[in-house]
């Protein structure tokens, strides 16, 4: 590692290669080109105008946006005088922006728009240390408290000399050891906790992840993950800096099929609601063209995952199976991979487990999805699987500067220099979480003969029945989650003698598996639908195949179905697509001790018992 601190990346690609593109940003409608001579520009001459402002080594300062170029400027910036950046996630709500803002003791925020600044209006009485906002776009009333980010900078020319000096200066001064940024993770069991990371914990998971990932110049990544999260902060946008590669940001979450076909990306940075949507979306159009498609498709499939059984073992595919391989290229993979872009080299996966089916079908259309497993306190790759080594369901081989083991209760313990300092204001949660040199991660793994690490479940989420037995409720749902009838799922049934569970079906692959059976569901409604006994025993029939290598004491005995997703907006969600089971078992507690009280009080007359949600 030849980097002193993050900005340094950026100093580098723009001393070497100044015109290349760095960014792409879409502009009325057209995607436009930002050289990394402009961005270094941008960085320059904001960093200037906020160390004018009084700002200092050691100051905390938030950026409240969605992802766009100004928030890699204010970022590099803050961190180029050896600022603190605290992100917040643009969808955050008033109360958690408050927490956030007070805890850290925030004295600049950026944000992005004059709505968003209005979201900040609600609380801004409370926000003591905030003396000044700035916001990317136009501000139609200025004041000396807010400001736009176009007058802010006015005055500064970075084509003076002593400009440059002055910025130069301010750099060498920022060292690998100082905080580069304080991250507040979901605080679903409490008050969020503020990860403090280092430039050296950074540049090092950088470093790791380029010896392990194949990433050049000539390649593209879609930024669309938050990158208030830390995931996209480090593998979609540092590291894509140190290999020199070009940044597309997204225009929305929704948009995002539309702008991988006019990006082309090589590379992007995904979570697995990506694809369980995409696969779903599939399946439905697969579905609505009739019996002969859908005959087809699982032909195709099948002959996808026998080759892929050949190629994962570097094995060569049997001259027969290629030939119906290319057949299946051309009826079905290869409109999957155009509707990726056409140049995917591979996705990386993260935030969540991944069914291995999903990776499997991906791969089968030609499109290599590398999962890795990490958190907000270790930077946050600790494993990944490689380009040339890699399993399906597993998430990888440790980085390099990585080590880690898996303790007698079977939680994955860590160990490294990208490894959190600790808990801001926080000393009990920071010893809590390291311990005897290693830091707890709170999830359960084991490590195969070849050293790739498998999760197997969330510590905080197991569920012990009143029998005794313990259950990793995300092996099940993964499991479940590989049939595209259902959409969403949650396992409950902590302190009971069975589990259950809550279900989201895929309503359009619902409707055409029912019209398959000759119980053609029309026009229904999804409250229709989730009172039909044919949908129950369908979906009963579908729950049992997915789960019939498990042990009768993981089976689901009872299921409710629920005719929407979760959200988001409800807090079920997390901002990476996670969701958050104790917010779920809390807004569908009566659904739950439904299904419990009356099953265990003998009345077993209807084998699934049915609460819908409207």
């Amino acid at each position: 590692m030849n980097k002193r601190n993050l900005v340094d990346l950026l100093l580098n690609q723009a001393d070497r290669q100044p015109t290349k593109v760095a960014l792409r940003v879409k502009c009325q409608g057209v995607y436009q080109d930002i050289s990394w001579g402009v961005f270094l520009s941008h960085v320059v001459r904001l960093a200037l105008a906020l160390h004018r402002a009084g700002l200092k080594k050691g100051d905390r300062i938030a950026i409240l946006s969605e992802n766009r170029p100004e928030w890699a400027y204010a970022d590099l910036a803050i961190l180029a005088f050896g600022g603190i950046v605290v992100p917040i996630y643009p969808t955050a709500s008033p109360k958690e922006m408050e927490y956030v803002l007070n805890h850290c003791e925030a004295t600049f925020l950026f944000t992005s728009t004059a709505d968003q600044f209005n979201r900040i209006k609600s609380i801004e009485q409370s926000l003591h240390a905030l003396k000044k906002v700035i916001i990317f776009d136009d501000v139609p009333q200025e004041s000396d408290k807010v400001t736009s980010l176009a007058r802010f900078i006015n005055s500064v020319n970075d084509r003076s000399e002593s400009v440059k000096t002055l910025f130069q200066s301010l750099v060498d001064q920022v060292k690998p050891d100082d905080l580069a940024t304080i991250i507040y993770t979901s605080g679903t069991t409490g008050p969020a906790k503020g990860v403090m990371l280092s430039h050296q914990n950074f540049l090092i998971n950088c470093y790791d992840s380029k010896e392990a990932l194949p990433l050049f110049e000539t390649d593209v990544s879609l930024s669309f993950l938050p990158l208030s999260h830390v995931f996209e902060r480090m593998g979609g946008y540092y590291l894509v800096i140190l290999c020199g590669c070009t940044i597309a940001y997204a225009e929305n979450m929704t948009t995002v099929p539309e702008n991988l076909i006019e990006v082309h990306p090589t590379v992007v940075c995904c979570v697995p609601r990506f694809f369980e949507k995409m696969y779903a979306r599939i399946q439905d159009e697969v579905a609505r063209k009739g019996f002969f498609a859908q005959m087809i498709f699982r032909w195709a499939i099948r002959i996808g995952k026998e080759c892929a059984q050949f190629r994962s073992a570097k094995q060569s595919v049997p001259f027969w199976l290629q030939l119906q391989r290319i057949a299946a290229q051309k009826l079905v993979y290869s409109n999957v991979y155009k509707r990726l872009g056409g140049r995917l080299r591979y996705f990386i996966s993260g935030g969540a487990p991944l069914a291995k089916e999903l990776a499997e079908f991906f791969y089968s259309a030609g499109v290599l999805i590398l999962e890795g497993y990490g958190l907000t306190e270790t930077s946050p790759v600790l494993s990944v699987n490689r380009w040339d080594r890699f399993k399906f369901g597993s998430v990888g081989l440790p980085l390099q500067n990585v080590k880690v083991k898996i303790a007698e209760d079977g939680e994955v313990l860590a160990q490294g220099p990208s490894i959190m300092a600790g808990y801001y204001k926080n000393e009990t949660a920071t010893q809590e979480a390291l311990r005897d040199g290693w830091f707890h991660t709170g999830d359960f793994g084991k490590i195969d003969e070849e050293g790739f690490l498998y999760i197997t479940g969330r510590k905080k989420d197991l569920i012990v029945t009143s029998g005794g037995k313990n259950i990793s409720p995300q092996n099940i749902e993964n499991s479940i989650l590989g049939d595209a009838i259902f959409s969403q799922i949650v396992v409950v049934g902590d302190k009971h003698n069975f589990i259950t569970a809550l279900i989201v079906p895929n309503f359009d692959q619902l409707k055409a598996a029912l019209k398959q059976k000759n119980q053609g569901a029309g026009e229904m409604a999804p409250g229709e639908l989730v009172q039909m006994p044919e949908a129950h025993s369908l979906l009963r029939e579908h729950l049992e195949e997915r789960t019939k290598d498990f042990a009768p004491y993981e089976k689901i005995k009872y299921f409710t179905l629920l005719t929407k997703e979760f959200s988001q907006e409800k807090g079920e969600m997390t901002l990476t697509l996670k969701i958050k089971r104790s917010v779920v078992n809390e807004h569908f507690r009566n659904a739950i001790e439904h299904m419990y009280r009356e099953t265990e009080s003998g009345d077993h007359e209807r084998r699934n018992r049915i609460f819908f949600v409207l």
